[in-house]
């Protein structure tokens, strides 16, 4: 009989393997070396992979002086391809059978993550409240975290080549920030979707007094409203949508754009197709979220839009995700005695922000702004 702790050299062994491929040495004296407190965490990282790693990294089994680092690592070697479990293989078919994104799931990711704390949000995000990438600009001049933000709604604004009284449908609206600008800067009047009842309520009072209908409701709702919009936009709702709905979002865009309009669509892009997320991200983040490829959103448009302009800026996401660490790790006293927010939620909240800071540094992960028409648009001029 093998001895349990034979199993866990035997694991060590392996994780010390995968680890080693992507420069990263279990107790070495580099930033982003592993530091491991317990040794059970090797064994769990074999038999659960990507949820082990996470759950023992909230347990406090390890650690890693910079996390951003550590995770570009493991992300550029794709250690994650190399460790499949049941669960994993289970939840990949489980997606592939039932659409998991269906309005009654689709409730989970707002009740689980978008109406935690406002504070911890407006100590994150700054002023602007824009839960999104940031555009620093196509020459990285813009210094701090609210220029950016502001740079990114600008960059919308002027993709969408708006003029004073057109109608603009938003699809999953956040804290109401995009509306307000487009209504208060652009003259537009705006009709917002979104089923976070925390973020309705803050984008209410922040757009009082302007043309801003925020809606408490399922993005597939407006399909069933009647008259159209000058423009759509959507910002950061795809990572949201799900595989199975990727048509009927285009469908729906498609349906309430008049002709002659543009529509905006900016989102999280992968490299790869997948119809389900990393299953810790799942679990204790983004229920339900799954990052779409350039493939699965070029399929879904097809034959119903055409599409104008493709950027892409990603690495502005790296920047925007570290910014927001900083503010949230100088802002946790504050959050931890009024919000009663505990040791394991601090530790959970940076791993999520310092992994996904890593995928972007990686290039596994993207940000895109899609610009599309009924191609009834004559020339599009791109703006950067």
């Amino acid at each position: 009989m093998i001895s349990t702790e034979s199993r866990i050299v035997s694991a060590k062994e392996k994780v010390a393997d995968l680890l080693r491929s992507a420069d990263i040495k279990i107790g070495g004296d580099r930033p982003w070396d592993l530091q491991v407190h317990d040794e059970r965490l090797f064994r769990r990282v074999m038999a659960e992979g990507s949820l082990g790693a996470g759950e023992s990294y909230m347990d406090g089994w390890w650690d890693a002086e910079r996390l951003d680092e550590f995770f570009t690592r493991v992300q550029q070697a794709q250690l994650d391809r190399q460790i499949r479990t049941f669960s994993m293989l289970s939840q990949v078919l489980l997606s592939r059978l039932a659409n998991r994104q269906n309005r009654r799931r689709s409730r989970q990711v707002a009740e689980q993550h978008y109406n935690l704390p406002t504070r911890l949000y407006e100590t994150m995000l700054g002023p602007t409240m824009q839960y999104t990438c940031a555009y620093f600009g196509a020459d990285g001049s813009k210094s701090t975290l609210d220029e950016a933000q502001r740079a990114k709604l600008a960059l919308i604004a002027d993709k969408l080549h708006l003029e004073p009284g057109m109608r603009v449908l938003e699809l999953g609206g956040g804290f109401g920030e995009l509306a307000r600008f487009l209504a208060a800067d652009h003259g537009c009047e705006v009709v917002s979707y979104n089923i976070s009842s925390q973020q309705v309520e803050y984008a209410r009072d922040r757009c009082e007094g302007l043309p801003v209908d925020i809606r408490h409701q399922d993005y597939r709702e407006a399909a069933n409203e009647e008259g159209d919009y000058d423009r759509v936009v959507s910002v950061g709702l795809m990572e949201h949508v799900g595989p199975k709905n990727y048509r009927g979002f285009f469908d729906l865009v498609k349906a309430r754009l008049k002709a002659g309009g543009l529509a905006l669509v900016h989102t999280i892009g992968g490299n790869v197709s997948r119809t389900t997320a990393d299953a810790w991200i799942t679990r204790y983040i983004f229920p339900g979220g799954v990052i779409p490829s350039e493939a699965q959103l070029t399929q879904a448009k097809e034959d119903l839009l055409v599409l104008e302009d493709w950027h892409n800026f990603g690495p502005d996401y790296d920047r925007t995700l570290m910014a927001w660490e900083a503010s949230f790790l100088a802002a946790w006293p504050e959050l931890k005695e009024v919000e009663g927010l505990d040791d394991r939620f601090y530790r959970m909240w940076r791993y999520y922000l310092n992994m996904s800071a890593g995928g972007f540094r990686a290039r596994g992960m993207n940000l895109w702004q899609m610009v599309l028409s009924h191609g009834d648009v004559s020339r599009y001029v791109p703006v950067r």
